[in-house]
């Protein structure tokens, strides 16, 4: 009897051991949250695996090691999850579901099904303005936060445009959260993107656009528009940022690199939720194989690229300082770095704008005539409708842009901030946002807001000409232009803002000029809606079209 109740208090002293060591890793973790599986797999593997040699005699290793690793990651987890849904979480005045406040991997879940920002809009919709989204994650759709989170100096970028990017280094552009680095390394894409830059760029586009007419002339019956929109902003990409390299509109996408391009932003988007993941998945890459072959491809191209030099000014003649315009010569590793931005930002955000644009004007008939008549006034039969000295004359042009961009933005969840080290938090309104916390102010929701656009869910180009005095209505409408950031704004916004929107009013005249579109019989247009994903950008689906000449 005294042996058994011996036994007994072995066991009880090593459970309570083992739960005090899983609460004293707790502790560490949420300390200086380590993520070297040097530092890991002792913390979390030593504890129990030395425990459970007490219990070895008595219970056989299977059971010892089975006891006391089930009761250290029970502990471990009760322990998170107490702290995450108790009052003494930072974020605790928040609202938000259950499953959000207890892990990020809920929220990396949904974006992965690529509708996360419907998702969010509904919990905006559901919760409020400010919604915690995340154990660490807040999503805002109070539109009056963007100055302050956005405009100068703003909010840096947080863990999780590291985390998406797998923590490669050195970061891309796009993710770097030291405002001092971003100012330094940008300073060569504005040269880029320059107004003489831009100019500089305006016949590789008008080349491109010709091009995508003519392909579009003869394709016979049904056309997936989306596709061939694509296939234009991948090559434009290629000669604007590599030099060329590329030809989707003459041979198709033969080697598959559309499809790679969306399942690599598909399988990254995760991570923005759960960045610390991606310091581990790099030991699997079975589970990142498009991503890692998408990062191979654009590594490849601009290692290519910056070795033989430039022919023409091209991106990358700015990128690598061709131009001498700075005192230093960036390293090898940073220019490569921004490869995959500048496939990503180069053709996918343009091309599914153009989408939409064309999607929204075919579904509504008298925009498209609207659209028309004012191309048809500017460029008339036998005028180049690729010549932009009339665009800045075109109100309704810009209008039905702007409420495309409105109504779905390329990034339609935006980016994340977080506040600075060195602030302390930030307080906003009555809220206050700790150190640490990752934000997103939210494009889709607050685009979509009646407080900032009447009848926001309508597409209604006219709202804009109202808005200008271009144009009188009977009603006042609600009209909040600053509330439109489809390019994000302050030191951190799209830095190929004027690029893209003179490739979308090049393509859009041009085809208004010379082709007529229409849905394809058989096609059911609510399908657009349905098939638009959110993975960081948006990713369409097809737009069946029948294209006739004018």
């Amino acid at each position: 009897m005294l042996a058994v109740d011996h036994g007994s208090d072995d066991v009880r002293d090593t459970l309570f051991a083992t739960a005090g060591c899983a609460v004293v890793v707790y502790l560490a973790f949420k300390q200086w949250e380590p993520w070297r599986l040097s530092i890991v797999i002792p913390l979390t593997v030593f504890p129990p695996v030395v425990l459970s040699l007490r219990l070895v005699e008595s219970h056989g290793m299977m059971n010892a090691t089975a006891v006391t690793f089930t009761t250290f990651f029970s502990i471990l987890m009760a322990s998170v999850a107490f702290y995450r849904l108790s009052p003494l979480h930072p974020l605790a005045k928040f609202h938000g579901p259950l499953q959000c406040k207890l892990t990020g991997f809920w929220m990396a879940w949904v974006a992965s099904r690529g509708k996360r920002h419907v998702y969010i809009q509904s919990l905006h919709e559901r919760y409020g303005d400010y919604v915690r989204i995340g154990p660490n994650e807040v999503s805002i759709s109070d539109g009056t936060v963007i100055s302050l989170i956005l405009n100068s100096p703003g909010w840096p970028k947080a863990s999780g445009m590291s985390g998406r990017a797998l923590h490669q280094d050195p970061l891309p552009l796009i993710s770097l959260p030291d405002d001092a680095e971003h100012a330094r390394r940008r300073r060569s894409w504005n040269r880029a993107f320059s107004s003489a830059a831009v100019k500089e760029y305006q016949p590789i586009v008008a080349q491109r656009a010709t091009q995508l007419i003519h392909a579009l002339q003869e394709q016979q019956g049904v056309v997936d528009l989306a596709q061939w929109m694509s296939y234009f902003t991948y090559d434009f990409m290629g000669d604007m940022a590599f030099g060329g390299g590329t030809e989707m509109l003459r041979d198709g996408d033969q080697d598959g690199l559309w499809a790679l391009l969306k399942d690599g932003m598909s399988t990254a988007v995760p991570f923005e939720h759960v960045p610390w993941l991606s310091h581990y998945i790099s030991h699997f890459p079975s589970m990142i194989r498009s991503l890692t072959k998408l990062r191979t491809l654009a590594f490849g191209r601009s290692q290519t690229r910056y070795n033989k030099g430039s022919n023409t000014r091209d991106l990358f003649y700015y990128l690598s300082n061709e131009d001498r315009a700075d005192a230093e010569m960036p390293l090898v590793k940073v220019v490569i770095s921004d490869a995959v931005l500048a496939i990503v930002a180069g053709s996918d955000t343009t091309a599914v704008t153009l989408g939409n644009i064309f999607y929204y004007l075919i579904s509504n008939p008298q925009a498209y005539k609207k659209l028309q008549k004012e191309v048809d006034k500017h460029y008339p039969a036998g005028e180049d409708a690729l010549n932009p000295k009339n665009y800045s004359h075109m109100p309704y042009l810009e209008a039905v842009i702007n409420e495309a961009m409105r109504l779905y933005p390329a990034l339609p969840s935006g980016s994340m901030r977080t506040p600075a080290k060195d602030t302390g938090g930030q307080s906003i309104g009555h809220h206050y946002i700790p150190v640490g916390t990752q934000v997103r102010v939210h494009p889709y929701t607050i685009q979509r807001d009646p407080r900032n656009f009447s009848h926001p869910s309508l597409f209604w180009p006219d709202r804009w000409l109202i808005a200008s005095g271009l144009l009188s209505h009977p009603e006042k409408i609600v009209h909040n232009s600053e509330a439109l950031i489809p390019f994000s704004t302050g030191s951190r916004n799209c830095v190929g803002k004027n690029l893209a929107l003179l490739e979308m009013k090049m393509v859009t005249c041009h085809i208004l000029q010379r082709l007529e579109f229409r849905f394809a019989d058989a096609w059911d247009p609510r399908q657009w809606s349905e098939d638009l994903e959110d993975v960081f950008v948006s990713r369409m689906g097809q737009l069946p079209v029948v294209v006739q000449a004018r």
